[in-house]
């Protein structure tokens, strides 16, 4: 059989083990709520600034701030590593 169907197939017994409890649980890690406006001003940058550095858009940066609209994914992500060790991400983002 092609390779294509092998891989469909190997997917479709894992979905099944998974839902008859047959593979280990998987743990979700769920990156805790960020507080956007006090890790900007932490850090000690404009809107504008933090918004290029970081890779948002100031509208989108002005949206959380105001609370219009909460981070997800790997946005959130991103914050929380932000919060806990900006200059890690300042200097990966600049290597």
């Amino acid at each position: 059989m092609n390779t294509e169907f092998e891989s469909i197939k190997q997917g479709l017994l894992e979905a099944i083990d998974h839902a008859e409890g047959r593979l280990p649980k998987t743990v979700i890690h769920r990156p805790h709520a960020v507080d956007v406006k006090s890790v900007r001003t932490k850090i000690g940058m404009t809107q504008e600034q933090f918004a290029a550095r970081f890779g948002f858009s100031t509208a989108t940066l002005r949206h959380w701030e105001r609370g219009d609209r909460v981070p997800h994914g790997p946005a959130l992500v991103l914050l929380n590593v932000i919060q806990h060790n900006p200059k890690a991400v300042i200097a990966a983002l600049t290597a």
